[in-house]
């Protein structure tokens, strides 16, 4: 496990001197390691911390946090003190960034969301609730777990609670309309995700007043696992330049 800089924040890999830093929100059932990979790829050209949700691994013994809007509260209070960070969030994180963002006095300089519907286009999934096998083949047919991890009772009992909090969390939330964020939106999609169309990603740009580039994938739900080099270089590109970032692109 990383070092943190406090209860809710980790970092796995050193960064460079004056590195920009990235503020990463992972995706439901997620805990902070899901993004090792992408702090390791970013690593030491940007400075990645990473949101540790309530309930799962250190904080496996905290009470899984069900309503989205309260868990953007409680990061907000926290992310408040951190220095200026961009933001990434995939799936329910870009969600959690998102209005994390909307209850800082100062926005991100930039916030990159990832497989997600804008919030203006959120809708109830279905997800919530669920029997625990209909869950498990949901987790199973988005992707983003190991097979082999669900089929072990040990895992399965370890990352049931989380998931079914998480996903309650998210089918529950509901957006309140209001201002759009004083930053660039970039938005990151996959061109066969069953749960985000992409005309439904590319809605988030209405979210923000300064535009911003977006980038359509191959692949599914999880399409970060398949093209995580090339979602490194975007990232790096955008926290360094903010606005002025690369011509839109697949």
């Amino acid at each position: 496990m990383g070092t943190g800089t406090g209860g809710w924040f980790r970092r796995f890999h050193p960064a460079g001197e004056g590195a920009p830093r990235l503020l990463c929100f992972p995706y439901a059932g997620g805990s902070a390691g899901a993004y090792h990979a992408l702090s390791a790829a970013l690593g030491p050209a940007v400075e990645v911390t990473v949101t540790q949700y309530p309930g799962r691994q250190d904080r496996r013994r905290e009470p899984v946090v069900v309503d989205l809007c309260e868990l953007a509260d409680r990061i907000a209070a926290e992310a408040a003190a951190l220095p200026t960070t961009a933001f990434f969030g995939h799936s329910m994180g870009a969600i959690v960034a998102f209005e994390v963002a909307r209850r800082l006095e100062t926005p991100p300089p930039v916030l990159i969301v990832s497989g997600r519907r804008a919030p203006s286009r959120s809708r109830q999934e279905g997800a919530h609730p669920m029997g625990d096998r209909e869950l498990l083949d949901e987790m199973a047919r988005l992707g983003g777990t190991d097979a082999r991890l669900l089929d072990s009772p040990a895992f399965v009992r370890m990352i049931l609670p989380v998931a079914r909090g998480d996903y309650q969390a998210i089918d529950t939330y509901r957006y309140e309309p209001g201002p759009p964020l004083d930053c660039p939106i970039v938005v990151l999609a996959g061109d066969a995700d069953p749960l985000t169309p992409v005309e439904d990603a590319l809605a988030w740009r209405e979210h923000g007043t300064r535009g911003g580039d977006a980038f359509v994938f191959p692949g599914g739900h999880f399409f970060l696992d398949d093209h995580l080099e090339r979602v490194a270089e975007i990232i790096r590109t955008h926290v360094r330049t903010g606005d002025r970032a690369a011509p839109e692109g697949s």
